[in-house]
């Protein structure tokens, strides 16, 4: 709707900005000259102690000098309610006393019809709500209880009943003087295709009100009690106030709570959201019992520009989250953008909240993947690609997937966020400095060169020394068990006893040894809620591990157990040979010459260590690791050197 000329220059002298501002700040009056309408107090956009807002009366803007953040009454109406432009007005113009500019007459004509068909849904809402309360309800306050809903959330979210007899509503509005019409064209009823007397839309339901942004009730949502009923959810059907693609369940109290800061978080049903709400999540809403569209995409962003998608983890989530980065890729913007939180598999946010709490959920928000993690994971996931055709039909598909986004430099940069995951899913061979490889590569480099170890190997956690082999070998286990949790039972007792130096590995090891969850974002969800977020990513981060393609690539359990398994053996080995070593070399030192029982000591130890060396591969049993030999070597040398016998001399 365009606004006359003159008419926010009125607005705006009726208006007191420090009054509208007074209503969400307090004011610094040591700092501030009320008299001059020169005020002062801590800014409502940003944290800070001291008092950097100011608000000029006489001029009616505002301005913080922390944030810079400015503007005038308009303005500070929509950023701190999260309003529209002319829903600010509307809000400001009543405030005021003033008049909104005349619309047309269909203008008129249209929100007449609608003011009307608000007045019939808003009395269906408290005749449902009087339901609720009536014998006939039983069974559906028994449901409600069962899921969790006490009185003040039923009554926070004006939850009812519609009874089973065909024209209860029908006859019991029509009977305050409500017009037939009014209530079919408010889908409160139906007229039958055969011309015959209206009856109710909703029957033995529960009723969720849906309300738009600015609060009226535009339509229900109703679930039936009835197990074979033909839909067990059921909307009001489109009316002049309702078309389901376009609203939003919570739509107003969820955005009032992203304004101030809360993250929007998209569920799928009604109850989802209503369990979010009372877990204090109140930035929750859902759509209508079908797929987001456009429409609700937009009007998430006008609440937030990273709604946070939480899907069941079951298929059907799985497939409603790759739906959704199909339509909201044409849609990209910077600062615009998605990202989602797949919830472990059989669970919704009602189910986990229920079962583990807010904290379990609110660790789950914390770890949502971006839109492009989301992509790559569609296009990735339980495919290999181990030839070039492969990895070349993948590229091309990336290619043009990201065509839909219209923002070049936006394009752009998903492009490179792609790139790095391309490398580590394709592992190309490492190239030498003069980009040959084998043999000629150190041919090139020259004999003096070839003394010296290469800067990536100098850099390295095994070649700086920072880590031991047993330290690398030990955080292998640990991000594969992250990752494939449910090997964890059959490794417990060995996860127990790795002898971890690092306090985050040892934090890492706690929790794995400690969860019961079968799934990887479980346990992501528990070392969050641990405050292990950052030790886990600088885990996953480790070169050696980020090449493992059980770990950087598809899910192979099989692969995963064959190495820990190997691992494990491996780490035990050492560990046991080393102990060995020390034992023996101390008793050399206080044995009597030409002690014979030593010598057998050494020898033992030696044969241990070839065994370990061994790889688990029947193929590979006579072979012997680099480790394995040079330890070998040491003591074959000081069985050698006969040194008990030259003790003393």
């Amino acid at each position: 709707m365009s606004l006359p000329p003159g008419f926010l220059d009125e607005l705006r002298n009726r208006v007191s900005i420090t009054q509208v501002v007074g209503r969400k700040v307090i004011w610094d009056m040591r700092k501030s000259n009320q008299a001059k309408g020169d005020m002062w107090a801590a800014c409502p956009f940003h944290q800070e102690k001291s008092a950097s807002f100011h608000v000029d009366d006489r001029k009616g803007y505002y301005y913080c000098f922390g944030c810079h953040a400015k503007g005038d009454a308009i303005s500070f109406v929509q950023n701190t309610e999260n309003m529209s432009f002319m829903e600010a007005i509307e809000l400001l113009a009543r405030e005021a006393g003033l008049q909104m500019p005349a619309r047309d007459p269909q203008a008129v004509e249209k929100a007449d019809l609608s003011q009307r068909l608000v007045a019939v849904t808003e009395a269906a809402v408290g005749f449902f709500r009087l339901q609720l309360k009536t014998g006939a309800a039983a069974e559906a306050r028994a449901y409600l209880e069962r899921r969790g809903l006490d009185s003040a959330t039923i009554d926070r979210f004006e939850i009812g009943f519609a009874p089973s007899a065909r024209q209860s509503a029908f006859a019991a509005l029509t009977a305050k003087g409500i017009a037939a019409q009014d209530l079919i064209d408010a889908g409160v009823a139906t007229r039958p295709d055969d011309g015959g007397a209206p009856y109710d839309a909703f029957r033995d339901r529960i009723m969720f009100p849906i309300r738009d942004a600015r609060g009226r009730c535009i339509g229900f949502g109703g679930r039936a009690m009835a197990a074979d009923a033909r839909a067990k959810y059921l909307n009001s059907r489109e009316t002049p106030l309702f078309d389901k693609g376009r609203a939003l369940y919570n739509h107003g109290p969820a955005r009032e709570a992203a304004g101030k800061g809360k993250p929007l978080i998209v569920a799928e049903g009604y109850m989802d959201v209503i369990a979010l709400v009372k877990a204090g999540f109140d930035a929750a809403v859902a759509p209508l019992g079908t797929a987001v569209t456009e429409d609700q995409l937009r009007l998430m962003w006008r609440v937030a520009s990273e709604p946070i998608i939480a899907l069941d983890g079951d298929a059907a989530g799985i497939r409603a989250a790759m739906r959704l980065v199909d339509l909201a890729l044409p849609m990209l913007e910077p600062g615009k953008s998605l990202r989602f939180c797949i919830l472990p598999e059989g669970q919704d946010p009602d189910d986990l909240l229920r079962t583990r709490g807010a904290d379990a959920m609110r660790a789950l928000l914390d770890s949502a993947e971006p839109l492009v993690r989301m992509l790559w994971r569609r296009e990735t996931e339980g495919q290999v690609f181990d030839s070039p055709d492969r990895r070349a039909a993948l590229d091309a598909r990336l290619d043009q997937i990201l065509r839909a986004i219209r923002d070049p430099n936006l394009r752009k940069h998903y492009n490179q966020a792609l790139w790095p995951l391309k490398q580590a899913l394709f592992r190309p061979p490492q190239q030498a400095p003069s980009g040959r490889q084998g043999r000629g590569a150190w041919r090139d480099r020259g004999f003096a060169e070839a003394q010296t170890a290469l800067v990536e190997t100098r850099n390295s956690a095994l070649g700086s020394g920072s880590l031991s082999a047993d330290d690398l070998r030990a955080t292998l286990i640990l991000a594969t068990l992250c990752r494939y949790p449910a090997l964890i039972a059959r490794f417990e007792s060995d996860l127990g006893r790795l002898a971890l130096r690092d306090p985050e590995h040892v934090a890492l090891a706690d929790v794995l040894l400690a969860t019961r969850a079968s799934d990887a974002a479980e346990v992501v969800a528990e070392c969050l809620a641990a405050g292990l977020g950052l030790a886990l990513d600088r885990l996953r981060a480790m070169p050696h591990l980020m090449i493992a393609p059980f770990l950087s690539g598809p899910v192979s359990p099989d692969k995963a157990e064959a190495c820990v398994t190997e691992e494990f053996q491996k780490y035990h080995a050492t560990r046991a040979l080393a102990a060995e070593m020390t034992e023996a070399l101390e008793d050399l030192e206080n044995a009597p010459e030409g002690d014979k029982r030593l010598v057998r000591r050494l020898n033992h130890a030696v044969q241990t260590r070839h065994r370990a060396g061994r790889p688990a591969t029947p193929d590979a049993a006579g072979a012997v690791s680099e480790d394995t030999a040079a330890l070998s070597k040491g003591l074959h040398a000081l069985i050698e050197a006969r040194v008990w016998e030259k003790k003393g001399r």
